[in-house]
């Protein structure tokens, strides 16, 4: 294979609590024209191997391969895009939401190709793409075909321009527990295709597993039981089909999320394995010191690159099944009569990023159990600044209505289960969870996973360090007032206390 798998991906979720490094003002906000200049950073400075450029939902500046060759030429000449360093486009789902942009995405990667051209650069800089939400290898299929077509298009009509290539490599991004679970019958329909549409076999698959938004939708112990599954799933479809298969994984700073921070990395290789490009968000990369962020990062790069997939056997997955599924059903039972609590907090979340506000004309909204849900970084940072961690929201009940045998196979493959809960229960703001019982009754169910949590692993929910007794204390002013401005500001500094926004 004529070239390098990228370990580390830098992208723009927006998850950071303080301003980043690359910024001169107190502003955290990182605009779209920033966002070429934090690219580069990220490659120069944290040495990211590969870079998302989110065509999904927000603004995205067309200009990017030539702003970034223009401006800093003698760097990309030394690390050329392509071949060094990667910039992968995240298109839109025209499946899922209009496809405006998608046209202009891929018009910007043929540009982007006559440009290097022109620099005399050996390398086509932009050949994937990530297709979010994947259903079928149809749609792989048809987005290839559009690129082929407006390549040909433009290669007929545009005549005194470097020609085009036609190949466009796409990486289907995977979100939901079933589509996870289905990746490799998907994938196998896939590669019969596309030898049979394109008359050429495919060398290798990049294939994304999602960690947000699974988890938004069915709950933590779904989503990361989820994507063990997948993974030993994938593993056992390279091993039958002969075909390189190299994961990667969509993850935040926060357990919720993945779990992956400069100080988790350890955890995060172990609770992955056979996992190839780990995201570092913007929480991951402005949330920590740059001393401790550049050697977490290369720390995981090289455990990224010696990981090996942990194929699991029939008995124990068909448990884990069972296990997903009744922890999905907890959740959705305990979360449910919570949203309209959360409606406040939503609305007075700060942002980080120029987003499409459009919902249901330009974009699209979560859905859980017919209500209109945030993103999942909202959601996530939400429930942190009332006091309680989501991670909690219907597990320990359901962990402790597990048999034996149940919980030994969950603690087999989820080793770290005890410490994860010990970490995200410092917290817990019993306080607050006091004042929210007021309000709804059913904040007791909380209550009742955090009290069989204790009896399970013998952990004390609530602060211990200065900073967690600081955030406690700040998430009780928070459900006790009524301004959106100081429920802001309120959010603001309990992110910083905790280093990740949501």
């Amino acid at each position: 294979m004529n070239r390098k798998i990228p370990n580390v991906m830098g992208t723009q979720h927006p998850d950071n609590a303080n301003v980043p490094f690359f910024k001169h003002h107190d502003n955290p906000f990182v605009s779209a024209f920033r966002e070429i200049d934090e690219a580069y950073q990220n490659y120069s400075v944290l040495d990211a191997d590969e870079y998302m450029w989110d065509w999904e939902g927000k603004h995205a500046d067309a200009s990017v391969v030539n702003r970034l060759y223009s401006k800093h030429y003698e760097y990309f000449k030394q690390h050329p895009l392509g071949k060094d360093k990667y910039l992968t486009f995240r298109l839109p789902n025209i499946w899922e939401e209009k496809g405006y942009s998608l046209m202009q995405a891929m018009t910007t990667m043929m540009l982007a190709e006559d440009f290097a051209d022109d620099l005399e650069f050996d390398n086509r800089p932009l050949f994937e793409a990530i297709l979010p939400m994947t259903r079928n290898a149809d749609q792989l299929i048809a987005m290839e075909d559009k690129f082929a077509a407006l390549a040909k298009f433009k290669n007929e009509e545009f005549k005194n321009v470097h020609p085009n290539s036609d190949k466009l490599q796409m990486i289907p991004l995977f979100e939901s527990f079933e589509s996870q679970f289905n990746a490799p019958k998907i994938l196998k329909k896939f590669v019969d295709m596309y030898q049979d549409h394109f008359g050429r076999p495919i060398e290798y698959l990049r294939v994304f597993l999602a960690g947000s938004d699974s988890a938004l939708s069915n709950g933590f112990l779904n989503s990361i039981i989820g994507n063990k599954l997948a993974l030993s799933k994938l593993g056992a479809f390279s091993k039958e089909s002969g075909l390189p298969v190299y994961p990667i994984a969509g993850t935040g700073s926060t357990i919720f999320r993945g779990g992956l921070a400069p100080n988790l990395v350890d955890r995060y290789l172990e609770e992955f394995p056979g996992l190839k490009t780990a995201t570092i968000q913007s929480a991951f990369r402005y949330d920590f010191p740059l001393d401790e962020v550049k050697p977490a990062i290369a720390k995981l790069r090289t455990g990224l690159q010696n990981s090996k997939f942990n194929i699991i056997n029939s008995d124990d997955e068909k448990v884990l099944l069972e296990i997903a599924e009744k922890t999905a059903k907890e959740y959705h039972v305990t979360l449910d009569p919570l949203i309209d609590d959360l409606q406040a907090v939503f609305d007075a979340f700060p942002k980080r990023r120029d987003r499409h506000q459009h919902v249901g004309i330009i974009g699209y909204s979560r859905d859980v159990d017919g209500y209109k849900m945030p993103r999942a970084i909202t959601f996530t940072g939400a429930l942190y600044s009332v006091g309680i961690p989501p991670e909690l929201i219907g597990s320990g009940r359901i962990l402790k209505k597990l048999s034996s045998k149940e919980f030994s196979i969950l603690e087999k493959y989820y080793p770290n289960i005890r410490n994860d809960f010990a970490h995200v229960m410092n917290y817990f703001s019993p306080d607050a969870l006091e004042v929210l019982k007021q309000h709804n009754s059913a904040w007791k169910g909380v209550e009742e996973d955090i009290e069989a949590m204790d009896e399970l692993f013998g952990i004390k929910a609530g602060p211990v360090t200065k900073d967690q007794i600081k955030h406690a204390q700040l998430a009780t002013d928070l459900v006790s007032i009524q301004d959106v401005q100081i429920r802001t500001l309120l959010i603001e500094k309990m992110s910083k206390l905790r280093h990740f926004l949501g």
